[in-house]
């Protein structure tokens, strides 16, 4: 059982006795080769894949100093290869078709499918034809909008098989915000579903597509096919509070096909056409920097950005970090809960896995559906050993106690990982002592969008661990903090975190706008790729990141991040979820206005608001007690989890100008939140 010292959590023994990396001597000894010879480390983990061209020109070029010219990265070049060979037909050569590749597990325990790596490629196949067939050709951008199910995997497969690229939008943004990445990537052709029951709630994903086409046509957009998988007519139904198929009552079925408004013109029933549709594609072979997969992020001005990845450098990221991030062995089975219409999705439900032939849980459902043990009762059932969830899951399952979790065996847990945000120190422990048994390893990763895969992550067989921080940088990624100014920090210190030299998985442009990726990453810091994070080096050089930079305040000449004060908060037994942004102060420059989230039962009350100023202040110091405490029922936050700060910056102000907020996941919190500022805190 791995010791727990001073803080500093060892590696699981159970981990650490077969991990790719077990101690920190050979991770330094592999990190120092991947950066002094990024050639040879990566030109050897490249071997373990098919590529029809070898590189023909330099393996490695970029710029990262926009005085110097165009900001520009290339891995392999003039390599050639096939991501989706590399997915599917790879192993299915070797003899592993009938592998699991997914078991699919539905909104309702009622439903569920297993899918192997033969299955999967004929799938896939399938709908590369059909795409052919409607004149789909390299280069062209598919759009996807579909809910968690196995079609999705099928269609960003079918999609790249043929050199296409796709844009795949979560399966729960507005019509609008559809219409405004298909028209940004000039998607002509949309791959949808009729609906989806998310939790109790019915998403009419095939009326939101139709009414985002309307909107594309407007605008001059031609669509050539609307392909649409006729899911409701295949799951169960939530049922009535004490009739839900959860609890013993047969299955119903929804019958979803009368209510779906058709246009013949370019609606196709996915399994009317892909029924009959050959299931041999031969791979379009691709250049390693022709792009994959453009994937739209908000960015700080509310105009979403098209986030552009290339297909070599990607599929040796995504593989080498799901590989020794989870430390995958044959025979595991690993559970990530995001939604791959979000990044982690991209690389941590599809393509890192299959790239590594993994076997994975596919969920559908919502954490809290049918019941609060709904992620506890999958790790039972298929006797999940890799899991990866997010800290405000995580933190949402802690409030309804231990309980739900010790009804269930999680003894074949051995790695649990934690994404989207740094996790607080709370959070991490319950997640470690709760749900991993105190014998497990803890891997809390840092990335981005932009990244492509972790950045800076713990290995779980090699880092010793500290709550809360991301601790060391990935294989070929180099670390620096930099002042206001400019100037390295060396040793302790907190500043801007951003990186030296590319990795494979980094983005090589904004779609449509280089001159924004520029600006946006690279010219605030010339000769860095700047985060936007702000992070802290301890002694022990262990990183903690510590949030958007703008999430950082200066409060009476001493500099302070938000998450350290919202981890001070969420200490105290009755706070659930809190957030703090920087609100102008007329002696202080900057004050803290923080939103609190009780736990059930818990009352708003003078005393715990006195509680918790003295909460913050005893685990800071005297300059960091909040100016304002405020209630919040919920955080403004978007579909992938993350809260918009902005939002709450405006509402610390009394400004109802809140900009673009078409991708909160609750917009109505906004002027819940507005209502129950307090008295003091007028404009």
């Amino acid at each position: 059982m791995p010791k727990e010292i001073a803080n500093m959590f060892n590696p699981a023994l159970k981990v650490s006795q077969i991990s790719h990396c077990s101690s920190m001597e050979q991770y330094k000894q592999m990190h120092e080769k991947s950066l002094k010879d990024p050639e040879a480390f990566w030109g050897e983990i490249a071997k373990q894949f098919h590529f029809e061209e070898k590189v023909k020109g330099k393996f490695l070029d970029y710029n990262f100093d926009t005085s110097k010219g165009k900001i520009f990265v290339r891995w392999m070049e003039g390599a050639k290869t096939n991501i989706c060979y590399n997915c599917l037909d790879r192993h299915v050569l070797a003899g592993k078709g009938e592998q699991i590749a997914f078991y699919w597990e539905g909104n309702d325990p009622a439903d569920a499918e297993v899918v192997t790596y033969a299955q999967l490629l004929k799938d896939v196949c399938r709908v590369a034809n059909v795409l052919k067939a409607k004149g789909v050709t390299k280069g062209d951008c598919v759009a996807i909008y579909m809910p968690m199910v196995k079609q999705l995997v099928v269609a960003m497969l079918a999609v790249a098989r043929i050199g296409a690229v796709h844009s795949i939008v979560f399966g729960g943004y507005s019509a609008d915000s559809l219409a405004d990445r298909m028209l940004d990537a000039q998607a002509s052709v949309l791959i949808t579903a009729d609906a989806v029951w998310r939790g109790p709630k019915l998403i009419a994903l095939k009326e939101i597509a139709d009414d985002a086409l309307k909107l594309c046509r407007g605008k001059g957009l031609e669509v050539k096919m609307n392909l649409v998988v006729q899911h409701m007519n295949n799951v169960t139904a939530p049922q009535p509070s004490n009739g839900s198929a959860a609890n013993g009552n047969p299955a119903k079925k929804t019958h979803f096909d009368d209510k779906v408004n058709w246009d013949s013109s370019v609606d196709l029933w996915w399994h009317e056409v892909v029924s009959t549709s050959s299931s041999e594609c031969d791979p379009e072979w691709m250049d390693t920097e022709d792009p994959l997969f453009m994937l739209y992020t908000s960015g700080s001005t509310g105009k979403p950005k098209g986030v552009l990845h290339t297909i070599g450098g990607y599929m040796l990221y995504t593989a080498t970090t799901f590989k020794y991030s989870f430390d995958y062995h044959p025979g595991d089975v690993y559970f990530c809960t995001a939604d791959i219409g979000w990044i982690t999705g991209h690389s941590y439900v599809t393509y890192g896995p299959l790239l590594n032939g993994a076997t994975s849980v596919l969920f559908e459902g919502v954490p809290t559906y049918p019941h609060t043990g709904r992620f506890w009762e999958i790790i039972e059932k298929y006797k999940v050993s890799k899991f990866y969830t997010a800290p405000t899951a995580i933190r949402t399952l802690m409030k309804f106690g231990d309980e739900p979790v010790k009804k269930y065996d999680l003894s074949s847990l051995a790695v649990l990982g934690s994404v989207g945000e740094p996790i607080n120190p709370e959070a991490w422990l319950w997640y470690y002592r709760v749900v991993g048994d105190s014998n497990v390893s803890i891997v809390d990763t840092f990335w981005q969008t932009e990244t492509g895969g972790h950045v800076i992550t713990p290995l779980p067989g090699a880092t010793p661990c500290k709550p809360g921080s991301a601790c060391f940088p990935f294989f070929g990624v180099e670390v620096a903090l930099l002042d206001e100014e400019g100037q390295e920090i060396k040793g302790e210190g907190e500043g801007y975190l951003v990186f030296r030299r590319p990795w494979p998985g980094i983005m090589r442009t904004v779609y449509g706008n280089h001159e924004r990726f520029e600006t946006t990453y690279f010219k605030k810091f010339p000769g860095f790729y700047c985060t936007g994070d702000g992070a802290r080096r301890d002694s022990d050089g262990y990183i903690w990141v510590t949030g958007r930079i703008d999430d950082m305040l200066n409060v009476s000449g001493h500099l302070l991040s938000t998450a350290q004060v919202e981890s001070a908060l969420v200490e105290h037994s009755s706070v659930a979820e809190a957030a703090a942004v920087a609100r102008p102060h007329i002696v202080k420059g900057e004050c803290l206005y923080c939103f609190v989230t009780l736990t059930e039962g818990i009352q708003f009350e003078d005393k715990l608001v006195g509680e918790l100023k003295t909460k913050v202040r005893s685990k800071i110091g005297p300059f960091a007690t909040p100016d304002f405490m405020q209630l919040a029922p919920g955080l403004p936050k978007t579909r992938s989890g993350k809260i918009m700060r902005r939002v709450l910056r405006k509402i610390a102000v009394g400004d109802r100008d809140f900009g673009d907020i078409s991708t909160l996941a609750d917009p109505s919190i906004v002027e819940k939140l507005f209502e129950l500022r307090p008295k003091g805190a007028s404009k």
